[in-house]
């Protein structure tokens, strides 16, 4: 999946002279945490609302309208801006996101702004990919580390024609072992996970007959 599938394209922004008090308008009234800065066009830095709230002196200050009103938003937005291109892997820009420790990232194309990805973004397309988002059940199993386990537990799902929503496999205790982890498309899973026990499999969850404790 690409970071163009899941970005926000209606883009709000500001520029360096954009009045704070402004700026913090336009974020509670389109509920949004970011604001890239533009400048002719071009991407100059970005402002949170947490950047903005920094540099307002305390409402205790007699002065402090007087001294808001004249704050802009070159005085507090950040210029070394990390971007990701709309034809990323989202996966890609998760661990960009992740190593910088930001929370969002302007999408470029031709060094202009198309879109805004966040952590909410990220977020909801993983519980999307997790199959979270719809009405499933959770079957985890573990499996030797070797071929012919995932397809064997497809055997099964195939001969109950049954779906599944999402696949994920983890490492497991030890390098010998996987954990799978299935959502499959039917509210009662217990057949399934039957027959994935009789085909020598070790179902972890629900209905564990063991754990991963043990």
């Amino acid at each position: 999946m690409l970071v163009e599938q899941i970005m926000t394209r209606n883009v709000v922004t500001v520029t360096p002279e954009t009045a704070l008090t402004d700026a913090l308008q336009l974020t509670r009234l389109r509920r949004i945490r970011h604001l890239p800065v533009v400048e002719n066009e071009r991407l100059v830095g970005i402002v949170s609302d947490r950047d903005m709230r920094d540099v307002c002196p305390s409402i205790l200050d007699p002065d402090w309208e007087v001294k808001v009103r004249g704050l802009r938003i070159e005085a507090c937005m950040k210029r070394d801006v990390v971007t990701v291109e709309p034809w990323n892997f989202i996966e890609d820009a998760a661990a960009e996101m992740y190593r910088r420790k930001v929370s969002c990232l302007p999408v470029l194309d031709q060094n202009r702004v198309v879109g805004i990805l966040t952590e909410r973004d990220i977020l909801h397309t993983l519980l999307g990919m997790m199959g979270v988002l719809e009405p499933s059940s959770r079957i985890e199993v573990e499996l030797p580390n070797r071929p012919g386990g995932l397809a064997d537990v497809a055997d099964v799902l195939r001969a109950r024609r049954i779906n599944a929503s999402s696949v994920l496999i983890f490492p497991g205790k030890t390098p010998d072992t996987r954990y799978l982890v299935l959502r499959v498309q039917t509210m009662d899973p217990r057949r399934i996970i039957d027959d994935i026990k009789a085909a020598g499999y070790r179902v972890l969850g629900p209905f564990s007959d063991g754990g991963r404790g043990e």
